[in-house]
């Protein structure tokens, strides 16, 4: 074998990658909303309920310190990876690049290689281009309800037209901007509208992974132009960092491929900085720190989250009818109570009252015993609290208890003359 067919078979393209990358984020996206842990999806908003379905936890509106601190650890997280890997999140991983590179793969497998289908002939490769389009796009509106609603019953309803005329609104409304944007905008978006390019630029620093090609190879460059050719934002990269560079790689992959054929090897390259210290331009106080603050909001988030107890228990005053008084002397106090069973598994509930000085059992009437609820259910309760007519102030315990008698939740409450 000679020494050309040798380090030609040695050539090593990003492309590959970039696409398994780009499916592995689209079929978690679609995927997601399907998957079910004790009957509920794996990551579900249920704006009904007030509640959010997250891996297994689900976090009534009660909990919002839970969804603040995965907020804030999602966007530390964010600007962590901002600034370690630059905009490889726009080239490798974002549903907008991906379907931008489907809507121009299609155009070219029906033959129209103009920019974006347009001013060439074929009205019916045009309309299947089109149609292509509106099948994307319903999908995408789709996916997004999908986390709102089950999936299963978004087709349900779907098939019957049987939704609210929000839902109407938000499917319709989506799948239109979805397919103006495929129509219309594509690459646009990245270079010109999403906010993400401009705000990553504020991030960068010496440390960031950005496509580089170091001012030492320009020498070696025989401007054939294959990196401008390939690169979708139609940009040079020879000219130097540029706002509108996406990271995908598809320069370094043509560059690559022309180089091998002249036994060399590429010019372009992933660098993080352009200094050329490699790995070591992580290590900097900034990176460090944030770095840090990010592990510790996720530990947190965790041990929060699987350390809250299995279910609580709310109570107020009916504002309905907040007492009367018996025939026999003793007093009715009205109450309202919110069940909430946050185990995954079907619980059976129990409540009882008693002082909370002394211990002392007190009498309810109501539906108070054999709460029967399903997993992350919530459930509203009506009852009576019988006591003597308090001298003074009251205060009174009310006690959730499992099947097993287990004191799950304790909510205080009082009453007055």
């Amino acid at each position: 074998m000679s020494e050309k067919t040798s380090h030609q078979t040695q050539l090593r393209l990003l492309s590959p990658w970039r696409r398994r990358c780009q499916w592995a984020t689209t079929l978690l996206l679609l995927l997601t909303p399907w998957v079910q842990i004790a009957g509920n999806s794996l990551l579900r908003v249920d704006i009904p309920e007030l509640s959010i379905y997250f891996f297994g936890q689900t976090l009534r509106i009660e909990e919002l310190y839970l969804v603040l601190i995965f907020s804030l650890a999602m966007t530390l997280g964010f600007l962590l990876t901002t600034m370690l890997l630059g905009r490889v999140w726009c080239g490798w991983f974002c549903p907008q690049t991906t379907l931008t590179d489907l809507a121009e793969w299609f155009a070219t497998r029906l033959g129209l290689h103009g920019k974006k289908g347009q001013g060439e002939k074929g009205f019916g490769k045009k309309l299947a281009l089109h149609s292509f389009y509106l099948a994307l796009a319903f999908l995408v509106s789709s996916n997004l309800l999908w986390y709102f609603i089950k999936p299963f019953d978004f087709f349900a309803k779907l098939a019957a037209l049987e939704f609210h005329y929000a839902t109407w609104i938000c499917l319709l409304t989506v799948a239109m901007i979805i397919y103006l944007d495929l129509a219309l905008i594509r690459r646009l978006m990245c270079s010109e509208f999403c906010p993400y390019g401009r705000f990553q630029t504020v991030l960068a620093d010496k440390s960031t992974l950005a496509l580089h090609l170091p001012s030492a190879e320009l020498a070696r460059c025989i401007k054939c132009n294959s990196c401008v050719r390939v690169c979708p934002m139609q940009i040079d990269i020879r000219d130097g960092y540029q706002v509108e560079c996406i990271n995908c790689g598809r320069c370094l992959d043509a560059c690559r491929r022309v180089m091998n054929k002249r036994n060399q090897p590429g010019l372009i390259s992933y660098t993080f900085g352009t200094e050329g210290k490699g790995a070591k331009a992580l290590l900097n106080l900034r990176t460090l720190l944030l770095s840090m603050v990010t592990l510790a909001l996720v530990a947190i988030l965790f041990f929060a989250a699987h350390q809250r107890p299995e279910a609580s228990l709310k109570i107020s005053v009916s504002h309905m009818a907040s007492s009367r008084a018996l025939k026999d002397g003793k007093r009715a106090t009205f109450f309202n109570a919110w069940v909430n069973n946050r185990s995954n598994s079907p619980a059976t509930y129990d409540i009882k009252a008693r002082q909370a000085e002394s211990g002392t059992a007190l009498s309810l009437k109501g539906r108070t015993s054999q709460l029967k609820m399903q997993a992350g259910k919530n459930l509203r309760v009506d009852f009576v609290l019988v006591t003597a007519v308090p001298k003074t102030r009251l205060d009174v315990e009310f006690i959730l208890l499992d099947q097993n008698g287990k004191e799950m939740a304790v909510s205080q409450a009082f009453i007055e003359e």
